[in-house]
């Protein structure tokens, strides 16, 4: 996938470095992938990405789009320790049919199918926009931006998160969220009867209710204000339904 980009941790202190950084358990990584999200102290979204242990260092497979964002900020906190932090020449390779020898099952869904990392690209033709649609899966810089606040984009349901592992940028937030308040604004799968575009406003009864994103035939993703989430939602002529 010309889409993703695999940058290598290795040193001494690679684990115990990325562990004290990221929202997930990653001596899980050595048994298959993790997934897992880079915060800011405010607990808001930097860089969601999987997480692969190959014995002598980390692979982490990041959207192009954010490797680089991802690489400044592992650098910034790496002050003092042995962590070597390098772009890999490996390609990310996905799809749903039989996997490859060596392909990792992705860890958010079942039916999100495998990953690879090899020398050549042997992805399939699968349409993943019905894939996370059909099982409210956020992608990078669609639904997942700055203003994210993960558990809102459902990382605790996609295995992306961990509340027993410790400290880590942003955990603060999180763990308030997970135990101290209802969430009130969320991401899910919206029937949807027309079509708009991705970022087009939501309103119910004049009054603003949330966000469109991803659209797959009559279905979409949308985050929404549960209590404005009425039956009848309107997003330009689209009009939409909770599913």
């Amino acid at each position: 996938m010309t889409d993703r980009t695999l940058i290598r941790l290795t040193g001494t202190d690679a684990r115990d470095f990325l562990q004290g950084l990221v929202t997930n358990d990653i001596t899980k990584a050595a048994q298959g992938l993790v997934y897992a999200a880079l915060l800011t102290p405010q607990g808001k979204f930097i860089a969601d990405f999987f997480v692969h242990d190959t014995g002598d260092g980390l692979l982490i497979d990041v959207a192009t789009t954010h490797a680089p964002t991802l690489a400044q900020r592992l650098t910034m906190y790496r002050l003092r320790a042995d962590v070597q932090i390098e772009e890999s020449p490996l390609i990310v390779s996905r799809g749903t049919g039989t996997p490859p020898e060596g392909a990792l099952q992705d860890p958010r869904h079942p039916d999100m199918g495998w990953r690879l990392y090899g020398d050549t690209d042997l992805s399939d033709d699968t349409d993943w926009d019905a894939l996370r649609v059909a099982h409210v899966i956020p992608e990078t810089g669609i639904e997942l931006t700055p203003d994210t606040y993960i558990l809102e984009a459902g990382f605790e349901r996609l295995n992306g998160i961990d509340f027993r592992k410790g400290c880590y940028v942003g955990q603060e937030i999180a763990a308030r969220m997970k135990h101290k308040t209802e969430l009130k604004k969320g991401l899910v799968q919206v029937a949807i009867t027309g079509t708009a575009s991705v970022g087009t406003d939501i309103t119910a009864n004049g009054k603003a209710a949330g966000t469109l994103y991803t659209q797959s035939g009559n279905h979409a993703l949308a985050h929404l204000r549960f209590d404005r989430a009425t039956d009848d939602m309107q997003a330009d002529s689209a009009v939409l339904r909770r599913s």
